[in-house]
């Protein structure tokens, strides 16, 4: 049984800020703490709530603390800022946090465990080396353009046509501005090298994976948008209470304007937590309305598909797909072997 005693942490690279509130509310203390000195604090303690904002580190040190005996609370990074009082310091970060862990609404973030730390770890290499690889290539044609030299679109165009431009000897191009250009397409291809091996290691590590096995069968989801599904979503859906929740968070439901006795439904906003999860899912739900546009519908969800196609249109029809995907992804984590999919919708 867990005691009323909330310890609230700040936690930074090498000393961390640690304020205790008892149970009636109140702050007991409000001081700084080493790892080692915070370790060996948390230690002798009886059960607490550990309420810590979601964070790089969070995580391990959620691990840390369940291992102790503490139960632990992640807050959202823009929930603890919301109660944060007076000017940002340390102090009024870590009680932030722990009046935002009290309070009734708060929804709160599940901690990862190591296998989903590790497969969010190859998605964010993957996604570093693919926008360093199309900065790279963004800079070589633009620079290329302000001399004239045009390249058409597409990764093979950039890899054939530049070193044609640097071997001829006819064009514009400065000597040592054609050596630079030389390195930095000698480093787009090792970014595409890299970027090719971490590929095949985050569809690899998606494969192995049971619960992104069972989102690879949604329409529109591949090894990448599973791989985000998954991470967002958490093992079991435990980090959403429904599947709208979910859907609500990456953004793929209407905004609510209401007061009093006016309920109001709004456009679906693009400011959303995951900005690049909703890109992708709207991406793969584009793919499959182009395949739709070349034959009948097989099944009731394309039967439903097609008619919001042709009522609203197809980039609503793309939204409203996402919007269904997430949700059943969230109800195939939650509910495992026991949910079965309608048979008109399968």
């Amino acid at each position: 049984m867990y005691q009323d005693n909330l310890f609230a942490i700040d936690l930074s690279k090498s000393s961390h800020q640690g304020v205790l509130f008892s149970k009636s509310h109140q702050i007991k203390f409000n001081r700084e703490f080493s790892t080692r000195k915070l370790i060996e604090w948390v230690s002798r303690q009886q059960p607490l709530t550990v309420a810590m904002e979601a964070c790089s580190m969070s995580n391990h040190w959620a691990r840390v603390f369940d291992r102790i005996g503490h139960r632990v609370l992640l807050v959202p990074t823009r929930t603890a800022a919301r109660y944060r009082q007076g000017q940002k310091t340390n102090g009024t970060d870590a009680e932030g946090i722990g009046v935002a862990a009290r309070q009734p609404t708060t929804k709160f973030v599940a901690p990862k465990p190591i296998n989903l730390q590790e497969l969010q770890a190859l998605m964010r290499i993957r996604e570093h080396l693919k926008d360093h690889r199309l900065a790279t290539s963004n800079l070589i044609r633009s620079l290329l353009a302000e001399f004239g030299l045009l390249i058409p679109k597409g990764w093979k165009a950039l890899r054939e046509r530049v070193p044609e431009l640097l071997e001829d000897a006819e064009n514009e191009l400065p000597m040592e501005l054609r050596f630079q250009l030389r390195d930095q397409l000698d480093d787009y291809l090792e970014l595409e090298k890299r970027f090719a091996e971490v590929d095949r290691a985050c569809t690899q590590r998606v494969n192995q994976d049971e619960a992104c096995h069972q989102l690879l069968q949604l329409e529109g989801i591949g090894p990448v948008n599973a791989a985000g599904l998954l991470l967002a979503l958490g093992e079991q859906g435990d980090s959403f209470r429904n599947g709208r929740n979910a859907s609500a968070c990456i953004g793929a439901t209407p905004k609510q304007h209401s007061t009093g006795d006016q309920v109001r439904i709004g456009h679906i906003s693009k400011d959303c937590a995951n900005k690049r999860l909703r890109a992708n899912l709207i991406q793969g739900a584009w793919a499959v309305i182009q395949q739709l546009r070349k034959r009948d519908p097989r099944n009731g969800k394309e039967v439903w598909l097609k008619g919001v196609i042709n009522r609203r249109g197809e980039g609503i029809a793309a939204v409203a797909l996402v919007n269904k995907t997430i949700r059943v992804a969230w109800a195939l984590l939650h509910y495992g072997e026991n949910f079965k999919l309608h048979p008109n919708m399968a």
